[in-house]
């Protein structure tokens, strides 16, 4: 088996052009860019989740202008309808007929400002179109366009006038992603380039939707080896025969993982999956699936915590022969 091939060297080359586009307006911020773009790539939506002004809006923005797609805002706010999302149906007088107006979901990408702000009735309007990609209406069905990504926000801190994402919802985001605080050379950076400092308005996109899918289809082909198969699981498993977790990880979540480590191959410039590409996103799109007991949670347990076990106690395959 070869580890690269022309096409593997020109994806890993395009990925780092999308990385190096979101890179100008978040400093500092490799890591956490580069699995932003892996769940753009995999078809998936992403949740970040921190604290106030360390750039949760600037990232989602800066994933939708970096490639020529078609992308809307939407503010949650506890007022904000499921119609205000999906669409409505209106009466047109003059035809006699209802015609249906798109809501703001029928987008290549929706930024969902502080997502945790809507009513638990406007959240549960997402839950089709995030797994299966349409919007039913007056049982007529629509379809959003391909590719498709929720890229939503919320504060973790702010607990008045939220709520809490269900676990329904939570396992339909690829992953969750932290932004942090800068370091402090990042930081200091940010304050001296501030007057020149490049910004989300003044980002030109980097490759047309048609290079995206091209992308996107050309993850499919990468092989993944029954013992890399076999590897994502375990690691699912472990998190369900926790004696802590009251929830484990979905079998959508071990999907979820594979087209993951799927993109993080392609990203490297390699045709098949390695036990280190399932490593590197496993946190990331584990974790927020997990539900633990009460009583773990007041010993001061995390998911992330469950997950690193996990990582180091499903024991590592030794070939990726296919």
């Amino acid at each position: 088996m070869t580890t690269t091939h022309p096409d593997a060297d020109y994806f890993a080359h395009r990925f780092e052009v999308l990385t190096g586009s979101v890179a100008r307006v978040i400093q500092g911020k490799d890591d956490v860019i580069r699995q932003a773009v892996i769940c753009m790539l995999a078809e998936g939506h992403l949740l970040i989740e921190d604290v106030p002004g360390v750039g949760k809006t600037t990232l989602a923005r800066a994933l939708a202008a970096t490639v020529e797609l078609t992308w809307n805002r939407i503010q949650f706010t506890p007022d904000l309808l499921p119609s205000d999302v999906t669409g409505v149906s209106v009466f047109n007088q003059a035809t006699l007929q209802f015609e249906f107006r798109p809501g703001a979901i029928f987008a290549n990408i929706v930024v969902g400002d502080e997502i945790n702000r809507a009513s638990p009735k406007t959240q549960s309007a997402l839950l089709e179109v995030m797994e299966e990609g349409t919007v039913t209406t007056d049982a007529v069905i629509y379809t959003v366009p391909r590719p498709f990504m929720v890229v939503a926000t919320q504060n973790p801190i702010d607990m008045e006038g939220t709520y809490q994402l269900p676990e329904a919802q939570l396992d339909r985001f690829l992953m969750r992603l932290s932004v942090g605080y800068p370091s402090p050379e990042a930081e200091a950076m940010v304050l001296r380039s501030e007057k020149n400092a490049a910004t989300v308005d003044g980002l030109l996109p980097v490759m047309s939707s048609d290079d995206l899918l091209a992308m996107i289809d050309q993850i499919k082909t990468v092989e993944v080896a029954p013992a890399i198969e076999n590897y994502v699981i375990a690691l699912s498993q472990f998190t369900r025969r926790a004696p802590e977790v009251r929830l484990g990880v979905s079998p959508r979540g071990s999907l979820a993982l594979l087209k993951a480590a799927r993109a993080t191959a392609a990203a490297a410039g390699r045709s098949f999956v390695t036990p280190e590409d399932v490593k590197a996103v496993a946190t990331s799109v584990l974790a927020h699936r997990i539900l633990l007991r009460p009583e773990a949670e007041l010993e001061g347990r995390t998911n992330s915590e469950l997950v690193a076990r996990a990582l180091q106690g499903v024991p590592v395959p030794r070939t990726v022969a296919s």
